[in-house]
């Protein structure tokens, strides 16, 4: 059946803010942890929800970081994000095309719009889903669910887009198709055992799989 609604993860996705998160997760660390993070420690906080990863940090302030996290993250977006490689015109291509777009991610909306602006995509999606717009985060359902709803798409004719195992098993759960994205700081391998349904190595790739010439 013919694709007719693309839903893409932002961070690690459509834009770089690897950079932006491993900065903000280390300014929050080094405040309130009790010893210090490692890179790769702190590369492993990108994907879940922020109050699961910061947890792990310090069980007893995970209010407070979250909002020295999210003072950092915002106010350093100019400073480190940028688009991935034929992100924005594979999607200015879509939208031409009049599939229907839509974000949905784990970050909260108002920053997620942010990112979108400073990228120049902030007139091309139909609907964004950010955490505050759902009970429950990817891999959950629902903040797929409730896209495909707003959009009165078809789950059948529905692909979800993302650099994180949580967004290829929350396309699973909700029964659309689904894709990774090989430029992920999580290593294809990571992607690829949740059996996505395409693994793209650029962007513009999914332009063949949806039916673009």
């Amino acid at each position: 059946m013919k694709i007719e609604t693309i839903l893409f993860d932002l961070d690690g996705t459509l834009i770089d803010t690897n950079e932006l998160i491993i900065a903000s997760f280390t300014h929050t660390v080094e405040k309130y942890g009790d010893r210090p993070y490692t890179r790769e420690e702190i590369m492993d906080f990108i994907g879940p929800p922020l109050t699961d990863s910061l947890k792990k940090v310090n069980v007893d302030n995970v209010e407070e970081m979250i909002a020295t996290y999210r003072k950092h993250n915002y106010e350093n977006h100019e400073k480190y994000v940028t688009a991935f490689p034929t992100v924005v015109e594979t999607i200015k291509t879509l939208k031409d095309k009049g599939f229907q777009l839509g974000i949905v991610t784990t970050k909260l909306t108002d920053t997620a719009k942010l990112g979108l602006k400073i990228t120049g995509m902030d007139q091309l999606f139909d609907v964004l889903i950010g955490l505050d717009d759902v009970e429950h985060a990817k891999p959950h359902p629902e903040p797929i669910l409730k896209a495909i709803e707003l959009l009165k798409a078809n789950p059948m004719t529905t692909i979800m887009v993302g650099d994180n195992y949580h967004d290829i098993e929350a396309g699973h759960n909700a029964g659309v198709q689904t894709a990774g994205v090989a430029w992920t700081i999580k290593g294809r391998k990571t992607l690829e055992a949740h059996d996505p349904n395409y693994m793209l190595e650029k962007m513009s790739d999914l332009l063949e799989i949806v039916g673009v010439k």
